[in-house]
């Protein structure tokens, strides 16, 4: 439970807070299970904060410092944390359902579990974070930078990754139905036995992926770049390959049946 102390500073206000943190710098001030649901939390320094299981629906976090801060278990659901701070914190098993964090820095932190269904990710800087099994399905993660991040089994149907930068990220295993992937960046991305089925990937920069035993049945590859991408016993039936380029790759196994193939000088 929360330190009511703690609380109690928390809730007299931004300035009052600010003071008493800057004052006590090495208290790590507990608020696990409170409830700030609504509550007016723009810009406020919550670092290192044990936020755990505490209830934030449409909370407002702009701007806030929530680095290194503990949200496992929370509900965030709809809280606005647009260009938050999220650095290093973790959000284990926490619901950030239809939460905004536009332009938020969420670089290394933790959401295995999380519940990021329909949240506003749209230029979010979530490079080197851990989102294993994570649920991000109907999730706008347009020009986000997720470089070298972990997404094993994360549920990304439907999610909008439109010029997304996933280089060096591990998707094996992800589900990505039908995502929207025009223009994203998979340098050297780990996609092995992805479900990419109907996925849009027309103009993806996909050189050197890993796209081993993937199901692309149906997807968009028009125009995409597969140079020395490894499609091993990939399942592209009905996949649309117009204009890709497939040089130097991996196409042992591949099934193209009923597949629109690009023109042969592309994929000598």
């Amino acid at each position: 439970m929360a330190n009511r102390e703690h609380l109690s500073l928390l809730k007299a206000g931004a300035v009052i807070w600010t003071e008493w943190r800057n004052q006590n710098p090495d208290i790590q001030p507990d608020l696990s299970a409170a409830n700030l649901q609504g509550d007016n939390l723009r810009g406020a320094n919550l670092q290192g904060v044990n936020l755990s299981k505490a209830d934030l629906p449409n909370a407002l976090l702009v701007r806030a410092n929530l680095s290194n801060a503990e949200f496992s278990g929370a509900n965030l659901y709809k809280a606005l944390l647009i260009e938050a701070n999220l650095n290093f914190a973790n959000f284990s098993v926490a619901n950030l359902s239809g939460a905004t964090l536009s332009q938020a820095d969420l670089s290394n932190a933790n959401f295995i579990g999380a519940d990021l269904s329909e949240a506003n990710l749209r230029g979010a800087i979530i490079a080197h974070a851990n989102l294993i099994g994570t649920d991000l399905k109907n999730a706008n993660l347009r020009d986000a930078d997720l470089d070298a991040a972990k997404l094993i089994r994360a549920n990304l149907c439907f999610a909008n990754l439109i010029e997304a930068n996933l280089i060096g990220a591990d998707l094996s295993e992800a589900s990505l139905y039908e995502a929207e992937m025009l223009g994203a960046y998979l340098y050297k991305t780990d996609l092995s036995k992805a479900n990419l089925t109907k996925a849009h990937l027309s103009g993806a920069y996909l050189l050197s992926a890993n796209l081993n035993e993937a199901d692309l049945s149906q997807a968009d590859l028009s125009w995409a770049n597969l140079r020395r991408a490894n499609l091993a016993g990939a399942n592209l039936r009905k996949a649309n390959l117009r204009g890709a380029d497939l040089r130097g790759a991996n196409l042992t196994g591949v099934n193209f049946q009923e597949a629109i193939m690009p023109d042969s000088s592309k994929h000598d």
